[in-house]
């Protein structure tokens, strides 16, 4: 009986033991549990904010591509600003160059129009001497009749006055 207490008390003690070190083993479970519980949570979490963060990515991308896009669009509308703004200044320099032209013109045209009324007066002139001279001629015609000598005509005669006042005037003949 003693042997069978003993053995008794080492079976308890064993099992006391085993008891222990199962509690131990438990505890440690739990322990351990509890950080893959803990885990787990991080791992949520962390795939929360990945998700997030993966989501601002998109936008982020989307908007830079936009940005791109508007980035081009604006040089593209630069570039033609500035070939626009050359074609205007072009225009602008011919527009000048065309007024100037219509000036100059312009005032020729009345410098013309002036030596134009100038030479209509001499030619009216010319013609009231011409018919005075003519008057003048059938008069004496009448009075004595003329030596032959006198009938000479100069090489104009006949010549439109306004061409002979023309010619005059320009140092031609």
């Amino acid at each position: 009986m003693d042997r069978i207490r003993e053995k008794m008390n080492s079976l308890r003690v064993e099992a006391d033991t085993a008891v222990a070190r199962a509690e131990e083993a438990e505890a440690k479970n739990k322990k351990y549990e509890q950080i893959i519980l803990e885990k787990d949570h991080e791992i949520t979490h962390l795939q929360h904010k990945l998700s997030i963060v993966d989501a601002d990515l998109e936008k982020t991308e989307a908007k830079l591509v936009e940005l791109k896009s508007a980035h081009e669009d604006g040089e593209t509308s630069k570039s033609t600003n500035d070939n626009l703004t050359r074609k205007i200044q072009l225009l602008e320099e011919e527009l000048d160059a065309a007024e100037k032209n219509v000036k100059d013109t312009v005032e020729r045209l009345r410098q013309v129009d002036v030596k134009a009324e100038h030479f209509e007066r001499q030619v009216t002139r010319i013609e009231q001497e011409r018919d005075q001279w003519e008057r003048k001629k059938r008069k004496r015609n009448i009075a004595s009749p003329r030596p032959n000598w006198m009938s000479w005509s100069p090489p104009w005669k006949g010549f439109d006055p306004i061409f002979l006042q023309l010619a005059v005037s320009l140092d031609v003949t």
